[in-house]
């Protein structure tokens, strides 16, 4: 029977590029960046990597689609690499692969890079098809932030919001985020602002405003995994292992049933219930110390509070507004300032809010350390709420 992964790998070394409009970078620089690092982190020699797994969501990051912008950018020792995509999860599958190679006992030690250079593609979000610099990116039939509006609307009418409270309480999310990233060096958006800016800013798609929406940014984010055995020959006494990483994509029911009303989103549930039972989290509102979660838009963030089960169903905005999130809340959420102010290169992504959880459990994190937590979790949601694919990882400090 099936066992899980759950403490059989060790995160040894993690890097991160710094996020932004890295105008100067090409994606190998981003690469070497967060790999400089991760390495420098893990320890080990460049020669012990054994195999690797590259997350790039979008094909004009080179012109080869398999592994070997990695390999050749990093000199790896002509291991395996493999390419990976999975919409925004795309990071996270990129630490899924390395992360089963070791559970499984395949290698020794593995690579997980995920990056993108989003801004020398165009990609705005806005509006269904851009111009860019590399071709026509085209999503037939929708926009993001049209899409997470509706989340929006269906999340109000559900559980009988005003929609004044229900913009309030994501103007909160938003302002938090701009709070947290102020005190984080590699996020892109950086600058604190009112919730009343975020309240009166520009209308993108109704209710989200500008300040509702994350940003476009290029960024890189790698991981190096291995045994806890070897991690601690290595002379970590203080490790943080992966205690369950799991991944549910919609299978059309979101699209043709009647059953799903458009205010939640089935995958995060089952993705989470997965995870809490891999993880052995009976009870994850007092065992988890800090999330990150996939805010796309501040609306994202509130609805997959409930999603997780860190809020009651329809409680969330009033947990919110309440401050159960912020940094010095019950559960602190995006203590870098998440995709909305740390950025959403969108194959590093879920590297990127592991690397957050690793540097906060490590005790890292400088001036945005929120004590000393145990155990974290990270949540991407790939694609959009009628279609998409959800992953939860939850990380945990182990102490030989």
């Amino acid at each position: 029977m099936a066992t899980g992964i759950r403490d059989k790998v060790a995160i040894v070394g993690m890097g991160c590029s710094r996020f932004g409009e890295r105008w100067d970078c090409g994606p190998d620089d981003l690469m070497h960046e967060a790999f400089a690092e991760a390495i420098a982190d893990a320890g080990l020699e460049r020669d012990r990597i054994e195999a690797a797994w590259l997350g790039v969501f979008y094909q004009e990051q080179s012109t080869s689609k398999s592994g070997l912008p990695l390999s050749m950018a990093l000199r790896l020792p002509n291991v395996p690499v493999t390419r990976v995509e999975n919409l925004c999860a795309t990071g996270t599958e990129a630490l899924r692969g390395a992360a089963y190679a070791v559970a499984a006992g395949a290698v020794d030690v593995a690579l997980a890079m995920g990056v993108e250079k989003l801004k020398d593609t165009g990609f705005a979000g806005l509006p269904e098809r851009t111009k860019g610099t590399f071709e026509d990116l085209w999503q037939p039939g929708f926009t993001p932030p049209g899409a997470f509006a509706q989340l929006a609307a269906a999340y109000a009418a559900r559980h009988g919001h005003e929609m004044a409270t229900l913009k309030r309480a994501m103007a909160h999310i938003s302002w938090k985020s701009h709070e947290n990233a102020a005190q984080n060096p590699k996020a892109h958006l950086r600058n604190r602002i009112r919730i009343e800016q975020a309240l009166e800013a520009p209308m993108i798609a109704y209710p989200l405003g500008l300040y509702d929406c994350c940003g476009v940014s290029d960024g890189a984010a790698c991981a190096i995994v291995t045994t806890p055995a070897i991690a601690a020959s290595l002379g970590r006494r203080d490790m943080v292992t992966i205690k369950a990483l799991q991944l549910a994509p919609s299978n059309g029911v979101e699209l043709s049933h009647v059953s799903w009303d458009g205010s939640h989103t089935i995958t995060t549930r089952l993705a989470a219930e997965r995870a809490y039972r891999e993880a052995g989290l009976r009870d994850p509102r007092r065992e988890l110390d800090l999330v990150e979660v996939h805010d796309c838009f501040s609306i994202t963030e509130l609805v997959l509070m409930e999603d997780l089960g860190l809020s009651d169903s329809g409680r969330a905005v009033h947990d919110v507004l309440d401050g159960r999130y912020d940094r010095d809340g019950a559960i602190p959420c995006q203590p870098d300032g998440g995709l909305k102010c740390f950025g959403h290169p969108v194959g590093a992504s879920g590297l990127r809010m592991a690397y957050e959880i690793y540097t906060q459990l490590l005790g890292r994190a400088g001036e945005r350390q929120i004590g000393s937590p145990a155990v974290g979790l990270t949540h991407n949601l790939g694609g959009i709420p009628n279609r998409n694919v959800a992953s939860v990882s939850v990380l945990g400090l182990h102490r030989n």
